[in-house]
């Protein structure tokens, strides 16, 4: 096996084992809360006081939110790989967005795992800096989908939309597991890019914004059960 068969096997490896990772991360975030209960319509004091008595499982829950993304991300990258033996430049601008939206993704995400509980722990102990702590955690609302917060959040989902629409055309092979990988990526570049185009003209509410977009960024979760097939089916002729 020559260096470039070496290295298809471990990229094709890692995509299978990133969809494993994204798929498990994804079944435990169900039991660890990421905001108050109330979430969007919590008040700004029950959400204190609900963020220094659940301090532990706050941080659990985005810590493995911040490995979902990891794993999510790397899925996408050995996604570009595969892209690479149709069309080189594409591939390459669609590793590039990969890469902006870890970018994006990271900083809200290591926020609520460092920021956001010492805000809390300050504004209730009335510690030093507990005057700036309330507006600051104010700004960094998890739920609010306007806040700064959420701004990085769906400023990553952009750029996983537009990593779709290089991605897509060039994914599609003659495999069934193929073609659905690429078509729910497209669809979902598509989407996601029509409703940024409505939310700025104004035909969706603030408060629809979560919805539509969590509802479409669904479509992924069909596109990595496909990528397991499609890496599987990689590694499978490598041998």
């Amino acid at each position: 096996m020559n260096a470039t068969q070496t290295l298809n096997s471990h990229i094709n490896r890692f995509g299978f084992w990133s969809v494993i990772i994204t798929i498990a991360t994804a079944v435990l975030s169900i039991f660890f809360p990421l905001d108050a209960p109330a979430g969007y319509a919590a008040e700004h004091a029950d959400r204190v006081a609900w963020l220094n008595a659940n301090r532990g499982l706050f941080i659990v829950g985005w810590t493995n939110q911040i490995v979902a993304m990891f794993s999510l991300s790397a899925v996408f990258a050995c996604g570009a790989w595969i892209v690479a033996d149709r069309n080189v430049f594409r591939a390459i601008l669609a590793a590039f967005f990969v890469a902006m939206s870890v970018m994006a993704f990271i900083i809200p995400k290591f926020i609520a795992v460092w920021t956001i509980p010492l805000l809390a722990d300050s504004i209730t102990s009335g510690a030093v800096g507990a005057e700036l702590a309330d507006p600051l955690l104010r700004v960094l609302n998890v739920s609010i989908p306007f806040s700064l917060y959420t701004s990085f959040d769906y400023l990553g989902f952009w750029l996983y939309s537009v990593f779709a629409l290089l991605a897509a055309g060039p994914l599609y092979r003659d495999t069934s597991s193929s073609k659905v990988a690429a078509v729910t990526l497209g669809v979902f570049g598509v989407i996601y890019q029509v409703l940024m185009v409505a939310l700025f003209l104004g035909a969706i509410a603030p408060v629809d914004i979560e919805a539509y977009f969590i509802g479409a960024s669904l479509l992924l979760v069909v596109h990595v059960v496909a990528m397991a097939f499609v890496f599987k089916t990689e590694i499978s002729h490598e041998k």
